[in-house]
Formats: C-alpha cells, structure tokens, sequence
C-alpha cells in the first residue's frame, strides 16, 4: 500500500471522528430487514457495522422483521402465506411458526453473528418483560372490521429491560412479538416496533433498512434521491402521493419514532456494503434523513 493510500484512510477516520465524539453514549435503534437479511455476505457486513458501534461507545438496540424466512417455513409445513391489504393473515397455526422463525431461529442467529464479532448481544421477543404490550388489530374495508387472526399493533413500550441491557454492555436483539394482557401473543410488524420502541427510548437515531436507496421523489429513478427532509415535508409527499405502496409503513414508523422523541430517522438501503457506517459516519451520508425541522 502506497502512502498516499495510508494517508486516505486516516482521512476517512478523522471524517468520522466528530460523529464519533457526537454520538458516543446514544441510542440508536436500527430496523434489520429486507435483503439485508437475505444475503450471507451482507449479513455479515451489517453485524460488523452493529459491533463497531458499539466498541465506539454508541448504544445500538436491533429489531429485526423476517417475512421471507416465515414464508419458506409455512411452504415447508405445506401452509400458504395468505396476505390480506398487505398484512399476514396470522390463524393460530401459523402464529406459533411465526413466534417460532422470529424469536427461535432469526434472532438467534443475529445474537450468535453479534458475539461471534466480539460484540455482547442477547435476544428477546416482545414478550420478555411484557416488553412490547400488544392490541389486536383489526383491519376496515367500506365500514366493515376484518379479523386477521393474531396480528397486533403495539400498545404500549416498556423499556426498562433494554436500558438495563444497554447500561451493562450488551446489544439487544428484539422480534416482533407483542403479547395482550390477557397472554395472547400477536405478529407486528418490524418496522412499527422498531418506531415505537425508538419514541420510548429516547433514541438519538432511528436507522430503517430497506432494499431502496431512500425515498425518492421519482421510485423509477434512483436519482431522485431526497437526501435530507423535515417532517412537514414529509406530510406533503405522502398527500401527493410522491410516498406511496411499501413505503408508507416505513415512513408512518419514522415519524411516530419522531414524535415520540427520536432525534432524527434514516432511510438506507442495506444491500450497500457498510450501509449503517456510511450513513452515519461520513459528510453525505447514502439514504434520506428524517428531522423534526
């Protein structure tokens, strides 16, 4: 290596320090899905950014979804993956596969990935510690209620169990889990409990994985790129429909993290190599970033 070379990458260390310095000691919740779940190699690439994270003193806190692999499983137990205005329709049956995949297999693989890096990483679903208290959703069409069977929207957040992990060193790896007063365990989407848990614990940042570079003002040009919006901004291009389809979840999921406290939310397309450290580290980032103003 020439020292030319040498002297650029101590140029992208001292890029990163005041970020470094900024961030030390915050939250930060990051939303783990999509291809980036998929791919072994860019599995891998994540769970190394998460463990930097948190050997420079940031506080990294995983929800991760799992949909794929929930729908390899049902095929693999002869069950179709019915879907329902974009909702699982979730019978008993497929619940327990679901809590199964989730808490079972998806999450222990992110802990073992975590501490095979060197990091400290504990899983948890929902339920543990009544961490994510549920409501039975419920969806409407033409006035009219549609049951989905155990499919849930998030209650309440009681973070204590997170806090006490995060003051101990440790990383938490959380599945979509929720569970009602009355025990009754419910599907929830990743991305709605990974805002709401981002609002109750005050995180600095909120980071949403996807398999788009951000939201883009035209979804057929990559080009169009809106690297920086505020909230308001925001409203206007989801009533113009510019915010449309898959995105809108994710988009509601950022500003009730927002709303809730969360600094500022980011949008970044996880199949990029270190996609978590570009966006946070460097003077552009890669995805769109959220703000209040």
């Amino acid at each position: 290596m020439t020292i030319n070379k040498k002297i650029e990458r101590a140029e992208i260390l001292m890029e990163a320090l005041p970020y470094i310095k900024e961030f030390s000691g915050k939250t930060v919740v990051i939303k783990y899905g999509g291809n980036a779940m998929v791919n072994d190699e860019i599995k891998e690439n994540v769970i190394k950014d998460i463990v930097l994270m948190k050997y420079i003193g940031m506080n990294p806190v995983i929800v991760h979804g799992g949909g794929p692999e929930i729908n390899r499983f049902l095929n693999k137990v002869g069950k179709e993956s019915k879907f329902n205005m974009g909702n699982r329709v979730t019978d008993e049956e497929t619940m327990e596969i679901v809590e199964m995949v989730l808490a079972g297999k998806i999450n222990k693989d992110i802990v073992t990935r975590i501490n095979k890096h060197g990091g400290k990483a504990v899983g948890l679903s929902g339920t543990d510690s009544n961490l994510i208290i549920a409501q039975k959703k419920f969806l409407e069409k033409e006035g009219q209620q549609i049951d989905i069977g155990y499919v849930g929207k998030v209650d309440k957040v009681n973070p204590e169990m997170i806090e006490i992990l995060e003051k101990s060193g440790f990383i938490p790896v959380i599945s979509p889990v929720g569970i009602d007063k009355a025990g009754r365990t419910y599907n929830i989407n990743a991305d709605y409990v990974a805002g709401e848990l981002a609002g109750a614990l005050n995180a600095y940042k909120f980071i949403l994985m996807t398999d788009v570079p951000g939201i883009l003002r035209d979804f057929k040009d990559k080009n169009t790129l809106l690297e920086k919006l505020e909230i308001d901004e925001v409203k206007e291009l989801i009533d113009s429909g510019i915010i449309s389809g898959g995105m809108l979840p994710k988009v509601d999921a950022c500003l009730t993290a927002i709303k809730r406290g969360t600094e500022n939310v980011h949008i970044i397309d996880g199949k990029i190599k270190h996609a978590i450290l570009l966006e946070l580290f460097t003077n552009t980032g890669i995805g769109t970033m959220i703000t209040k103003e």
